[in-house]
């Protein structure tokens, strides 16, 4: 039916995990397809090696939003859409739904090109074939409304990433956090973190496991806090870690306390127990997806309300570190049986 597909999904790193389910669906329906995908090179490692994945197309997504750069931008363009059109696609699903990933569809030459009808920035005038992506549902369940007019059922919901291996980074037991985001106003207080750690370092098991912080360059100071305020030795990982090491080291770890960020969709994806952290997003629409992630949100009346700039920041300020540790104490899969991270606990499992 359609033997060679195209996925343009380039970016964000969470939107991307988001999106492995509809791959693991097409290619349980299509076993025999070739599947590409059009990728940002930013997060091209998190899908270098793939099993289901043919060939990916690395594209410098940071480059196009510079006019300055436009000339170097219609070149790649130019370059990308001679090499798509060799692929001679029968079909490409636009994932992403904005005007450039649109674009791209429509420079891929494919038969189908489906997309979303409510997708932004114009981007449906490239489809020939459009569903109606819907409001209020997970991003996980809406990109698999795509392969309704396909004809193809999708299959147990799972995040594919078996390439990746497990990495544990130090002999003991360890949890991660992760207080970085993209938006200020998904930040935890650095001290909260700290204060956590404490609180953490007091109670069994938890004495027993390794407080590490994984996270970009741009997270060093927050990190660099987090550990003057600490009383226990914690590892700091941040702008250490490619991609690749950053999921095989949240494979290894017991849980992870995260803001709403990337890192938080690849513990849900590889089932390692999440307990987020979330204050102006909405964990209906992105929170970490399957059974037994905890998010942990402070009683206020102004959240969710996905401003990027506030001056309050209440919904961080009264999520107190005592209101997480009480979550974790309550839910943490450790305190049910000792971790052990190939025994089926009854969860979403790669």
């Amino acid at each position: 039916m359609y033997k060679h597909i195209l996925i343009v999904k380039p970016s964000s790193l969470g939107d991307i995990i988001h999106t492995l389910p509809l791959l693991n669906s097409l290619k349980a329906d299509l076993p025999d397809s070739l599947i590409d995908w059009v990728v940002a090179g930013e997060f091209k490692d998190l899908l270098t090696g793939h099993p289901m994945i043919n060939r990916l197309f690395i594209i410098n997504k940071g480059q196009w939003k510079n006019l300055k750069k436009l000339p170097q931008t219609f070149k790649e363009l130019l370059s990308l859409s001679k090499d798509l059109r060799k692929q001679h696609y029968d079909l490409c699903i636009d994932v992403q739904g904005l005007f450039r990933s649109g674009l791209i569809t429509a420079l891929s030459g494919a038969s189908v090109r489906l997309g979303f009808s409510d997708a932004r920035e114009g981007a449906p005038v490239f489809y020939n074939l459009k569903i109606k992506g819907g409001k209020g549902i997970h991003a996980v369940d809406r990109y698999l409304k795509l392969l309704s007019p396909l004809k193809i059922g999708h299959a147990d919901i799972e995040f594919p990433l078996p390439h990746i291996k497990t990495r544990r980074i130090v002999h003991n037991s360890y949890y991660i956090l992760v207080p970085g985001a993209r938006w200020e106003t998904k930040l935890w207080p650095p001290e909260y973190f700290a204060e956590l750690i404490n609180l953490l370092a007091n109670k069994a098991p938890f004495n027993r496991y390794v407080p590490v912080i994984v996270g970009t360059k741009a997270d060093k100071s927050r990190a660099a806090q987090i550990k003057s305020l600490s009383r226990v030795d914690v590892m700091d990982l941040t702008g250490k870690t490619n991609l690749t090491e950053l999921v095989s080291y949240i494979k290894g770890a017991t849980f992870v306390v995260t803001n709403d960020s990337g890192p938080m969709h690849i513990a849900a994806a590889v089932n390692t127990q999440v307990f987020a952290i979330f204050g102006p997003t909405s964990a209906r629409l992105t929170g970490p997806y399957g059974e037994g992630h905890v998010v942990v949100t402070a009683s206020v009346d102004c959240r969710p309300c996905f401003k990027k700039n506030c001056n309050d920041l209440r919904c961080m300020i009264r999520l107190k570190p005592d209101h997480v540790y009480e979550s974790i104490l309550k839910n943490c899969w450790c305190n049910l049986v000792e971790p052990d991270k190939n025994q089926d606990l009854g969860y979403n499992s790669i």
